[in-house]
């Protein structure tokens, strides 16, 4: 038999991991600075939970869960005879998955954030701020950038009332996250209202808005001429086309690509209020510095998630913004109503620790300090010497070093090989001689350097100055 895993999952090792905790711990505080509490959801839900919120495309790569325990066993004949009998079942096989199946691994985190507000809503304080770093499962073809096991990191805000000023802290949020990555992003900016505004100046059906939608996503993946290609198949006239796309091709700067919409949309409340939206974000933005934000209007963006009902957001590298999305997000503000909770408005974005990881080490944006498991590393000299030592390992974790004591009197150049092999960048040695001395000796393994100290308090501030240059 031949080990192996699932397509789409991953082993990590510790290096990766190192690393992706580093991206984590630099989220996570940025969200805490931004005054986003965490919670966590089951990595399962109810079936009925999901289904129906992320569009047919999305439903179909939820992965679904058989019942438990020996549903097979004790119930599959009795299946097979409801299906013999019910002359009535046309889709076997919706059937066949509603009897089976009732639970399934969360698609996103948004679904199950804003299920647990409705259920929590009594115990809440609104407005409520929450992120979440945890892992979905989508049944998607695996390929480079895309898993069937991967994390999201989301930020979003559920209130009584609906506040732009929220977007734009979630511009801030971002900008300030991929600023102390070092990692600059083009963040782009549209609008659903103004979407909703175009296909009604183009004459575009109302049955053809979520093809619509789904294909112009599409624009800057497969570009136009496949997306009209793709428009024309699913019934919208070349005519109409050509009306979006002649806006979409307005390679001018966001004041003079809102003069032209303002006047095409001037007949549309749904497009008026969508320029209007933008407007305010982007006249505030501009007296918000922005770091390593480039902030730019895609009039082609539209986000595959049926849930979206105002301003989106889509987050692309700004070295490769031709490469997939590294996160995304906007504003759902009718998504609550599905779960019975009206009058409930909600904005968040979404960023993937995945794809982010792989383009900060195509880029080589990970130091090399992070690939280091611990700072020091004892050399064992045997159990008398350890004893002594032992209270130098205490000091130093208390300061916070990462330090390690190799586990047997092993020889010598082992234990050197070990801390080389595991990029330990120090290694003390305390033997009897530094015993009777009172010194302690610490070898910079990277300098091949070698160096006594008189005190404790000398070694952490070598140390510590050490590290700058690595870090």
């Amino acid at each position: 038999m031949t080990l192996n895993i699932p397509k789409g999952t991953r082993d990590f090792s510790s290096i990766e991991m190192n690393k992706r905790n580093y991206l984590i711990q630099t989220i996570r505080k940025q969200f805490e600075l931004f005054g986003f509490n965490p919670i966590e959801t089951p990595s399962i839900e109810n079936i009925y939970t999901l289904i129906g919120k992320y569009g047919e495309e999305g439903d179909s790569l939820i992965f679904k869960l058989l019942h438990s325990g020996n549903f097979f066993k004790k119930n599959f004949l009795d299946f097979l005879k409801e299906i013999k009998n019910d002359k009535k079942t046309v889709n076997i096989s919706k059937y066949f998955i509603e009897k089976i199946s009732n639970k399934a691994l969360r698609y996103d985190l948004t679904i199950p954030f804003v299920r647990y507000v409705v259920m929590h809503k009594n115990e809440i304080v609104f407005p409520f701020k929450r992120y979440q770093i945890q892992p979905v499962w989508r049944a998607d073809k695996p390929q480079k950038g895309r898993f069937r096991e991967f994390y999201q990191c989301d930020a979003d805000i559920m209130s009584f009332s609906s506040s732009l000023w929220e977007e734009i802290e979630l511009i801030q949020l971002c900008d300030e996250i991929f600023t102390k990555l070092n990692f600059p992003i083009i963040l782009y900016i549209n609008h659903r209202d103004i979407l909703r505004g175009l296909v009604e100046m183009a004459g575009i059906k109302d049955h053809l808005w979520k093809d619509f939608t789904t294909s112009l996503d599409k624009w800057n993946k497969i570009g136009r001429d496949l997306v009209k290609k793709e428009m024309l198949h699913k019934g919208i006239s070349s005519q109409s086309f050509d009306k979006v796309a002649y806006f979409i091709d307005i390679k001018e700067n966001f004041d003079n690509k809102e003069k032209h919409l303002t006047v095409a949309l001037q007949n549309s409340e749904k497009g008026k209020k969508g320029l209007r939206d933008l407007n305010f974000i982007y006249n505030n933005i501009k007296n918000i510095s922005l770091q390593k934000t480039k902030l730019e209007w895609n009039l082609s963006l539209s986000r595959g998630m049926n849930y979206y009902t105002g301003t989106i957001l889509e987050i692309v590298p700004f070295n490769n913004r031709n490469s997939i999305s590294i996160g995304g997000g906007g504003r759902y503000d009718q998504l609550a109503n599905s779960f019975g909770m009206n009058n409930t408005y909600g904005v968040g974005v979404s960023l993937g620790l995945d794809r982010i990881y792989l383009e900060m080490e195509s880029e080589n944006l990970f130091q090399t300090v992070y690939n280091y498991p611990s700072k020091v590393l004892f050399i064992h000299f045997g159990n008398e010497e350890v004893l002594y030592a032992y209270k130098i390992i205490k000091f130093l974790r208390k300061k916070g070093i990462s330090t390690q004591l190799y586990p047997n009197a092993d020889k010598i150049g082992k234990q050197f090989r070990y801390a080389n092999d595991n990029n330990i960048p120090f290694a003390i040695s305390i033997g009897k001689n530094e015993i009777n001395k009172n010194k302690i000796k610490m070898k910079d393994l990277q300098k091949k350097t070698e160096k006594e100290y008189d005190n404790i308090n000398d070694v952490v501030e070598s140390i510590n100055e050490k590290r700058k240059n690595y870090e």
